[in-house]
């Protein structure tokens, strides 16, 4: 009988296969490395065979000099891309699905996914097209009479990684919006129009609400991912340039560097441990949060 109930699912369960198989390799296996951020990895010991070393790891992150630096960083900047992405997100999702043609719809949608699907690499080369002191485009055309050594110079970096990390990043967003968009019913729309509700009123009174459980999951995703960095964007955008270490030192590009020094396999486990234990709780605790709120828009 159980067989019986469960055969009209099987394709879905067939299809769910490669991704539980990714899930369970990619995410699930790795995890046994935790041990690592406790112990002192020498290679020709293997990770089991490595002395322990108990908290050392950890010290060794939080006695760094840079650290305030570092965290700083890396959470202001993370803050800095959830509102800009949302806020961003939602105005051009709304914009696009005002646009009567369906053919020009299509073309914005996949428009603003284009981004998304670039490599870091290639964008740090755009960038730096721009910013080049010699050949750059803004010093040869606009800034010509007074060109600016961009990479050397912090005050704009951080408006530059966060332009270019909305650039990246922020058509997902709006693909999840208007997808949000597209499920409302219209005759709320005409009703509120009929009854004399201009075209702000039906956002404000329509849209956004209609919007916020996607808001919200969006939001508790970011929130869980708060003490990371992109790596691509803060190490090969400003391309590692020392002058600008006080403005696009993060966690993940300090992790990197102490993977790079001796003893750094230990070290990079404990700041990856970290980052992971901080994102769960505060993950959890936005969601409480919003279940006191709203427990409808919780997502669990």
């Amino acid at each position: 009988m159980g067989m019986r109930k469960l055969k009209p699912y099987m394709p879905l369960y067939v299809m769910m296969i490669p991704c539980a198989l990714y899930l369970l390799i990619n995410n699930y296996v790795p995890m046994a490395g935790i041990i690592a951020a406790f112990k002192s990895f020498k290679a020709t010991e293997g990770l089991l065979g490595s002395p322990w070393v108990g908290w050392r790891n950890f010290e060794y992150l939080f006695k760094s000099n840079d650290m305030m630096i570092i965290i700083r960083n890396t959470l202001l900047y993370n803050v800095a891309f959830i509102l800009v992405n949302n806020v961003i997100g939602i105005i051009i999702a709304i914009m696009i699905t005002n646009v009567k043609s369906k053919r020009y719809q299509k073309f914005y949608q996949s428009s603003v996914l284009l981004p998304f699907t670039m490599s870091m690499v290639v964008i740090s080369y755009v960038v730096f097209a721009f910013l080049s002191q010699q050949n750059g485009m803004l010093n040869n055309s606009i800034l010509q009479s007074n060109p600016v050594q961009w990479y050397n110079d912090p005050t704009w970096w951080p408006l530059i990684l966060t332009l270019v990390q909305c650039w990246k990043y922020v058509g997902y967003g709006i693909l999840i919006y208007i997808a949000g968009i597209s499920v409302i019913d219209k005759s709320l729309y005409e009703a509120a129009s009929i009854d004399g509700a201009g075209a702000w009123k039906q956002i404000t009174r329509i849209t956004l609400p209609s919007l916020m459980p996607a808001i919200i999951t969006l939001f508790l995703l970011s929130i869980g991912r708060i003490c990371y960095s992109d790596f691509g964007l803060f190490y090969l955008i400003p391309q590692n340039s020392g002058p600008l270490f006080n403005v696009t030192a993060t966690i993940d590009t300090y992790v990197y560097s102490a993977l790079m020094s001796p003893g750094g396999i230990g070290r990079s486990a404990a700041t990856g441990l970290m980052q992971a234990v901080v994102g769960f709780v505060l993950v959890l605790g936005a969601n409480g949060l919003v279940r006191k709120l709203s427990s409808r828009d919780a997502m669990f």
